[in-house]
């Protein structure tokens, strides 16, 4: 059984993945982390204690971290210290804080996605064949919309998937759309265009779910590893 931490409990995307954690019987929570600040700090989810001290963490197998960047290297300090295995859902880190995470990766497993969504991630294969099998007449632009309580703009699966189609071809992705309105989970899509045809792949998100679930594989994907940096593509054999 996996002894699994959630940090950002009270979030929208901890409290699935809390609900979901505790119907699947390979994880054992252990530790629900939130903001000191946060006004339900004193109070349990699911009859279970909340804290905002990583303490906590010591004894954990696994820590499933979506929250901002500060609190995502400030837990991951702690984790090295514990030893705790990461998944990291967390975007709009700066290139420094990305090295830190690649650096703690020497000696700690740690799954680190923009995108933690299975869909999202065949999408991110199917984007590189496209990317590499089209010739440069096509000209490539990434609209992605989400909630107005999203803070990073364009999103993190936005920038993957522009990284993605550079790696495969000698194309450079400068057109990233943004849009922010409503409560837009999450909507991607990345269009191909040349003189005679338009080619688009699209991906809509339902619900949060696809992230939890996707979570919560990577979490068991990392119980037998002992270090390295791994993506989703790595989790789901897409690599």
């Amino acid at each position: 059984m996996i002894k699994l931490a959630v940090s950002g409990c009270l979030g929208r995307m901890g409290q699935r993945i809390t609900s979901l954690a505790l119907e699947d019987k390979s994880f054992k929570i252990v530790s629900l982390l939130e903001n000191k600040d946060h006004p339900q700090i004193h109070q349990t989810l699911f009859n279970l204690p909340i804290n905002s001290n990583s303490v906590t963490l010591k004894g954990v197998n696994v820590l499933i971290e979506f929250t901002n960047p500060e609190a995502t290297l400030e837990h991951l300090r702690v984790c090295q210290k514990h030893k705790v295995k990461m998944v990291i859902g967390t975007t709009g880190f700066s290139v420094e804080q990305i090295q830190k995470i690649k650096k703690a990766s020497q000696a700690l497993p740690i799954v680190f996605s923009s995108n933690m969504s299975v869909g999202v991630n065949v999408l991110f294969k199917l984007a590189f064949e496209a990317a590499a099998k089209l010739g440069n007449d096509y000209a490539v632009k990434i609209v992605e919309a989400h909630h107005l309580h999203k803070k990073d703009a364009p999103s993190g699966t936005a920038k993957t998937m522009a990284q993605v189609i550079e790696q495969a071809s000698p194309r450079k992705v400068s057109d990233i759309q943004s849009i922010r309105e409503g409560e837009t989970i999450g909507d991607h899509e990345i269009i191909f265009e040349s003189p005679v045809d338009t080619i688009k792949i699209s991906h809509h998100a339902k619900t949060r779910d696809i992230f939890v679930q996707g979570s919560l594989v990577a979490a068991k994907f990392l119980a037998k590893k002992k270090n390295g940096l791994f993506s989703m593509q790595d989790v789901l054999g897409l690599a």
